[in-house]
């Protein structure tokens, strides 16, 4: 039976895993080396491990061949879509994404209230207040896709990918269900892999989930159409739409960081819960150091330090510098992070 056909990681329960899948596992490898509470270390030699298999008649085992047969990226691809199905099957993931679809609407109604009681917000003043685009949302409601972006990601978006990049291999473990994940097999490097590229998908879903709801509500409680840009310049509706999606794509991955600083956390810890109080630590840690004026000299090595840079793009003509400053250091992030989970989780003694 697949992964995905087994339901949710949130579901399964340790102790039928036990008898169910150790005992199938037990029977499929000779002596039972898959039995309950044996260690599956890298080091051990498995029926089931990437690095082994049957040899050919000329003594070469099936590893050692330069080429990849079909089936290895045909696994690797179940994998990922397995990962994907649960993660999004999860009454979790949906709650985090029902509450950032509830930001703009709640941003939507206040900035409509505040504006049909004749404030000063909307109608040129009070642009010190709040975000930048506030203030032009009464004006054309897709400035409310912006406003939400960035009412969103200092905390919101931030904090929701912590809690998924956090559980991803903790979770497994205090579930019970990463030992049979790689004897089944999976393979470390793939599994990580998988489990990245799921974050980095929840963070493109969870940044298109603000925007389309902002989008929805500018165009059901204000005006649509051109804009103008910070620089003063008018773009029609169509390139304002354009550059929205942009923005929200941006967005999506300037957390990159965050993803991998939390997939290492989970790799350090077999507590799902402990891993996501720890990556939302360290990000509410390194957002009040970034504020601190004496620290300016680290501040541009912050991950969080280049995250609204993406109102750039709504100059004419755009402003590049901290764009690519911000790109640049999510790749940064991304590399060490990703490096320092794969050496970590590579070399675990799985238990569990």
């Amino acid at each position: 039976m697949s992964r995905a056909e087994a339901g949710t990681a949130d579901d399964r329960n340790p102790a039928s895993a036990s008898t169910g899948t150790a005992g199938a596992a037990g029977a499929a490898v000779p002596g039972g080396a898959a039995r309950v509470g044996e260690s599956l270390h890298p080091s051990e030699p498995s029926e089931f491990s990437e690095s082994s298999g049957p040899s050919d008649p000329s003594g070469r085992s099936r590893s050692s061949q330069r080429s990849r047969p079909p089936w290895v990226w045909a696994r690797t691809f179940g994998i990922l879509r397995s990962e994907l199905l649960i993660t999004f099957r999860r009454w979790r993931t949906l709650a985090l994404l029902g509450v950032l679809a509830a930001v703009p609407i709640l941003v939507g109604i206040a900035v409509k209230i505040e504006t049909s009681d004749d404030s000063s917000a909307g109608r040129g003043g009070g642009g010190g207040a709040g975000p930048a685009f506030i203030s032009q949302v009464t004006n054309n409601g897709l400035f409310l896709v912006f406003t939400a972006l960035a009412v969103t990601l200092p905390f919101f978006l931030p904090m929701a990918i912590g809690v998924i990049a956090g559980d991803a291999i903790a979770g497994e473990a205090n579930a019970g269900t990463l030992r049979y994940l790689l004897v089944a097999p999976a393979g470390r490097t793939r599994l990580l892999l998988a489990k990245f590229a799921t974050v980095m998908t929840f963070c493109l879903a969870a940044t298109l989930v603000v925007a389309l709801s902002a989008l929805t509500v500018g165009a059901l409680l204000f005006p649509l159409g051109d804009l103008t840009t910070i620089s003063g310049t008018r773009i029609d509706f169509a390139d304002g739409l354009l550059r929205a999606l942009l923005i929200a794509l941006v967005v999506a991955v300037s957390l990159t960081g965050v993803a991998a600083l939390g997939l290492f956390v989970s790799t350090l810890t077999s507590s799902g819960i402990a891993a996501m109080a720890t990556t939302v630590g360290l990000l509410i840690t390194v957002q009040i150091l970034d504020q601190i004026p004496q620290l300016h000299a680290v501040q541009p090595y912050f991950f969080s330090h280049y995250w609204l840079s993406f109102a750039d793009l709504m100059r004419e003509p755009v402003y590049w510098d901290d764009l690519q400053k911000n790109l640049g250091l999510q790749a940064l992030y991304a590399a060490v992070f990703g490096s320092a989970a794969w050496a970590r989780f590579t070399t675990k003694d799985v238990t569990a």
